[in-house]
């Protein structure tokens, strides 16, 4: 008997009802903040990703489904919603004056990653996000940050905590990452292999880590915060 391949899920009628409750849901309260549904194809040039995203992620160096078609493209099966979204912004050229501003816009798609099936994590599951262009207003920020919070508690979701956080500014993050990779290179020999292949390529990575060692290490690394403009600052 053929079974479904390693990390999927059949959706039977029973299990669609819930399913189908959430996706209402979300799209009346994102409707609600005035947020468009948008669609982009479930496969994309591997570069998207590998550019967007950036070669050192997990995402691209270990969990992309990526193959070559039969013209000899190098295709990958989308492991996440943002690259796609940017891509189709950009090429239907939705920055000009006839378009709205801010441009917001949702996703609700079933995505893929390749990476060892276990409770509550698939290589094909579903991610619901959204997008905000044109406005650099920080209460945009907040609008998006309420929406999240009211489709939760929607939800029925509680005992929920919100964290806060900025990566500022280009030149914020460029004095940041000096910073890092000089609080890092001390402990270069006790880094997970991962970790120490990020050190200088993208030391923020290094951050994410769920490696025990890397974790100790990083408790006493210099936070962005510290590293801040003025103006970062004042739009936190």
């Amino acid at each position: 008997m053929i079974q479904k391949p390693k990390g999927t899920a059949d959706l039977l009628p029973e299990e669609l009802k819930i399913w189908h409750y959430i996706e209402e849901t979300a799209r009346i309260i994102l409707g609600d903040y005035q947020f468009e549904e948008m669609r982009t194809p479930m496969f994309e040039s591997y570069d998207l990703f590998s550019r967007g995203v950036g070669d050192t992620s997990d995402i691209v160096s270990k969990e992309m489904y990526d193959f070559y078609d039969k013209g000899d493209r190098h295709i990958t099966l989308r492991p996440e919603g943002t690259a796609a979204i940017v891509r189709a912004y950009v090429e239907n050229k939705l920055y000009g004056p006839e378009h709205k501003k801010p441009y917001k816009v949702y996703y609700m798609a079933p995505m893929f990653r390749y990476e060892r099936p276990q409770s509550g994590r698939l290589r094909q599951f579903h991610q619901l996000g959204v997008e905000v262009f044109g406005s650099t207003n920080p209460a945009t920020d907040v609008e998006t940050i309420a929406m999240a919070w009211d489709l939760l508690k929607e939800l029925g979701l509680s005992n929920m905590r919100l964290v806060i956080n900025s990566l500022g500014k280009t030149a914020d993050r460029i004095k940041y990452r000096e910073a890092l990779i000089s609080y890092l290179e001390p402990f270069a020999d006790e880094l997970s292999e991962d970790s120490k292949n990020r050190l200088h390529k993208n030391p923020l990575r290094v951050l994410d880590s769920k490696d025990k060692r890397d974790i100790e290490i990083v408790k006493n690394a210099p936070r962005i915060l510290e590293f801040l403009s003025d103006e970062a600052r004042s739009h936190f």
